[in-house]
């Protein structure tokens, strides 16, 4: 995801709780980019490369 796009993008998400029971799975930015993937490409979250997923 380009940068200009993910400043923009950023601001509107909720903050991550300070409070929370575990850490953060995956970064908010890879985690949408995962989904964006997803979405543009018409594939199954399971056939996203697990490099994708995984970082």
């Amino acid at each position: 995801m380009e940068d200009g796009l993910w400043v923009r993008i950023e601001p509107l998400l909720p903050p991550w709780p300070t409070r929370s029971a575990g850490s953060r799975p995956v970064a908010d930015r890879l985690c949408l980019q995962g989904i964006v993937c997803v979405l543009c490409n018409g594939i199954a979250w399971q056939l996203l490369p697990v490099a994708c997923r995984s970082r």
